[in-house]
C-alpha cells in the first residue's frame, strides 16, 4: 500500500475517534456519575500526546499511537459488552481504533529501513 494513503487513513481514523469520544462524552451519552470534564480529560488527553507527530508523519509518534489505540479498542469492547444502550457508539470506537492501529502500524512497517 501507498504510505501516503496509510498516513491519511491514520489521520482520518484519529479524527474520527477523537470526534466520536468528544460527542459521546458531551452530547450523545454523558456520564451521570463522573463530571464531563474529567471523562474528557481521561479519555481524550492520551490521544493528543502523539497528535503533532502523527500530522508530521513521524515514525515514533505513529508507533506510540498504534500502541495507544489498543486501549481504545479495549474500552470499546468492554463498553459494547457492558452497556447495550451505547453499543453502537462502542462498536464505532472499536472500528476507528482498529483502523488507527493497523494504518499507523503499517505506515511504520513500510518505512524505508536505514
Amino acid at each position: 500500500m501507498n504510505r501516503k494513503f496509510l498516513l491519511a487513513l491514520a489521520i482520518f481514523s484519529f479524527f474520527g475517534l477523537f470526534l466520536l469520544l468528544m460527542a459521546w462524552n458531551t452530547v450523545l451519552a454523558p456520564s451521570t456519575r463522573i463530571p464531563v470534564a474529567l471523562s474528557l480529560l481521561i479519555g481524550i488527553t492520551p490521544l493528543l500526546l502523539p497528535f503533532r507527530g502523527l500530522l508530521d508523519g513521524r515514525l515514533k509518534s505513529c508507533t506510540w499511537l498504534s500502541y495507544l489505540s489498543v486501549f481504545y479498542f479495549t474500552h470499546g469492547v468492554i463498553e459494547a459488552y457492558a452497556n447495550p444502550l451505547e453499543r453502537h457508539l462502542a462498536l464505532t470506537e472499536v472500528v476507528f481504533s482498529l483502523i488507527l492501529c493497523f494504518s499507523a502500524g503499517f505506515f511504520v512497517y513500510t518505512a524505508p529501513k536505514n
